[in-house]
């Protein structure tokens, strides 16, 4: 278990209050200092979420979170907050040297925040604490490039479209394969980055599940369109390969990562999602149809309309492959009507009434609002909370504050 001098540890559990308070101020700073110095940086960072300050709060719940349970003994285990974001860091290409620029303007904000109250002792305190959280990341990141064959100085990897879908108005799937090589070995329920040149000449990359089974010589993408809302910008790197990837278009891809996968086992399967969270689920479905066609699984998707419902028939088809395969679905509109397996029901998901095997491992995907309120509801029925994994794109706002 990592341990701060005892110097440094009486110092941040002293200052840990204050540090909380003023968290989201220091990352504020902290940004753009930072990206004044290293313009480069921002090929790295999603603009989206700098200018609503998710990715300021998710960095400061995250070293704050880390700060306490080095001073907490009973404090939450930090370890699988640690992992998912070594996973989000190994699809951004992330290298070691950053985090010593990420650690100078860190702490320059702090000082900038804080003014006299951060004395030489509080400084060397906060320090430590941050040179630990990197560290550990370091480490772990530098074990997932090793896993997946990938050179940290070249992170990327080139795929030609093979085939484009339209799924709905807004979504469509890609069918990439490597220009060279195989596909690298992935887990059902891992997304890959794909990052492209925007016509401002920045390159931006985002995160989008493999929304297809293991298959070795290609996978599927599937994307939606992002409109912004309430003053909040169209998302650009959505909005150009809805433009532009089209078959024969070469893009930059990252090694598949991420920590919410399939596990072998023979449990009951949960599958909860809205929208385009129903990706993660149909790379499950694709999965356990061909290599476990007997499991027990149970699908809750919630979508506007049936007209909305990304990928359905691939799904229908698989639950009518399986011997012990059910699914629901609600619709805000034209529940009535849609030609579903079930009757669709109306309006937003509600899982009170629904049969959910206590042993069931359960995956979800979609808003955090949504998924927070699905896992009060499945942990009311006696579903055990690490039982309940859940996938989220940007900012992890949930990890450190499930509810």
């Amino acid at each position: 278990m990592l341990k701060l001098h005892p110097e440094n540890e009486a110092i941040v559990a002293a200052t840990a209050g204050v540090v909380a308070e003023n968290a989201e101020a220091i990352t504020k700073v902290f940004y753009p200092d930072m990206f004044e110095a290293h313009p480069e940086l921002l090929n790295v960072f999603n603009h989206a979420n700098q200018a609503i300050g998710e990715q300021q709060k998710a960095l400061a719940a995250s070293v704050v979170a880390f700060a306490v349970q080095l001073v907490t003994p009973d404090a939450p285990d930090f370890t699988p907050i640690m992992q998912r974001i070594a996973h989000k860091h190994v699809s951004l290409g992330i290298k070691g040297p950053q985090y010593t620029i990420v650690g100078k303007y860190l702490m320059g904000a702090i000082g900038k925040v804080l003014g006299d109250a951060v004395t030489p002792e509080v400084a060397a305190a906060w320090d430590e604490v941050y040179w630990l959280f990197a560290t550990q990341l370091i480490a772990e990141e530098a074990k997932l490039y090793a896993q997946g064959g990938t050179d940290p100085e070249s992170p990327w990897r080139q795929y030609r479209v093979v085939e484009r879908f339209e799924e709905s108005d807004e979504v469509f799937s890609l069918l990439l394969a490597p220009v060279e090589g195989n596909v690298p070995s992935h887990r059902t329920g891992q997304y890959v980055a794909i990052e492209v040149l925007l016509p401002n000449g920045m390159r931006q990359p985002r995160q989008y599940t493999i929304s297809s089974g293991p298959r070795g010589d290609s996978i599927r993408v599937t994307i939606k369109r992002v409109r912004g809302v309430n003053g909040t910008p169209d998302g650009a790197v959505s909005g150009w390969l809805h433009e532009n990837a089209k078959p024969g278009t070469v893009l930059n891809v990252s090694q598949p990562a991420g920590d919410v996968v399939l596990e072998e086992s023979d449990a009951p399967v949960v599958l909860v999602s809205a929208g385009i969270g129903i990706t993660p689920v149909a790379a499950i479905m694709e999965d356990l149809s061909r290599r476990q066609p007997d499991r027990k699984v149970r699908l809750f998707h919630a979508d506007k309309s049936h007209a909305n419902h990304a990928l359905y028939d691939g799904l229908r088809r698989q639950v009518l492959a399986m011997s012990d395969a059910k699914a629901q679905n609600w619709y805000e509109e034209g529940a009535e009507t849609a030609p579903t397996l079930n009757p669709a029901r109306s309006g937003f998901m509600n899982l009170v009434d629904v049969d959910v095997p206590g042993d069931a491992q359960v995956f979800m995907c979609g808003p955090l609002p949504f998924m927070q309120a699905a896992r009060k509801s499945l942990m009311e029925q006696g579903v055990p909370s690490e039982n309940i994994h859940y996938e989220v794109f940007g900012p992890d706002l949930w990890a450190q504050n499930p509810q």
